[in-house]
């Protein structure tokens, strides 16, 4: 038994997404035509005011698959960052400490607080940074991450756990084993019901864990989430919010469409 599931014995309803939505996926190559057929409208959205916006990748991916959000965030004046760090494969106390340690180094840089937007695994990652150094993060942002502390909602934990191990370095020291706990600052989990990668379930935050938690729901991927018009929408709309003045997030009645009111229980 591993230290996350002695602390947090898994629900025995947890599965990965249905193999239709996994077989799906490459509608991702859709959104993502979509993405720059409406790129002028997403270059019309509020500006923002030029605070430093982290973007961590998911799985297996690197700073190339968030290259088209940062973009867009950087024209619309945000200081949008890649982590720098390759691809996003294995977890290990030295890539936890840099991550941290890119976090603090950005804080101090620009004497502003950090927003963490962090894609699957990546969100993950935003969040336990977010729980380490609150003092130093602004929001965080999470795309169809798997943070229910129950690996079985992934289609990729076999796989995650081969490259791993069952008990990442990380855990064995004791840490990445509350996953389910929102940290202390407003936090945002954009997901959608059709991922087929993480179970959406998986992705559910659940509002008692922190005053300033939402859940928002999308159309779209897994994989497309970085970069799916509705999610981009969302993540502008949460990154140009005063800093201290957080709310709910409420689509514009044009936009309402794109994000579903169904129930995530």
């Amino acid at each position: 038994m591993t230290a996350a599931s002695a602390a947090f014995p898994q629900p025995s309803h947890a599965r990965p997404p249905s193999r239709l939505f996994a077989f799906a996926e490459p509608r991702a190559l859709l959104e993502f035509a979509a993405f720059y057929a409406v790129r002028p409208y997403l270059s019309n959205l509020p500006k923002g005011d030029g605070h430093p916006v982290l973007v961590l990748p998911g799985f297996l991916a690197s700073d190339s698959s968030t290259a088209p959000l940062r973009n867009l965030l950087k024209q619309l004046g945000y200081d949008a960052r890649g982590w720098g760090m390759g691809r996003n494969v294995r977890i290990d106390a030295p890539r936890v400490h840099e991550m941290e340690s890119m976090l603090l180094r950005i804080y101090r840089e620009t004497g502003r607080k950090v927003s963490i937007v962090g894609w699957s695994l990546g969100g993950v990652f935003a969040r336990e940074l977010a729980k380490a150094h609150p003092e130093a993060v602004r929001l965080v942002i999470s795309l169809g991450s798997p943070i229910s502390d129950d690996r079985r909602h992934s289609n990729a934990a076999r796989l995650f756990e081969y490259l791993n191990g069952r008990d990442p370095e990380p855990i064995r020291q004791g840490r990445f084993v509350d996953l389910h706990r929102a940290p202390p600052v407003p936090t945002t989990s954009i997901l959608t019901k059709t991922d087929g990668v993480v179970h959406w379930r998986g992705s559910v935050q659940k509002r008692d864990s922190h005053p300033h938690t939402e859940n928002i729901e999308v159309l779209a991927s897994h994989c497309g989430l970085g970069f799916n018009p509705s999610a981009v929408i969302a993540i502008v709309d949460r990154l140009q919010q005063p800093e201290g003045e957080w709310k709910p997030f409420q689509a514009r009645l044009s936009q309402r469409w794109m994000f579903p009111k169904t129930s995530l229980q």
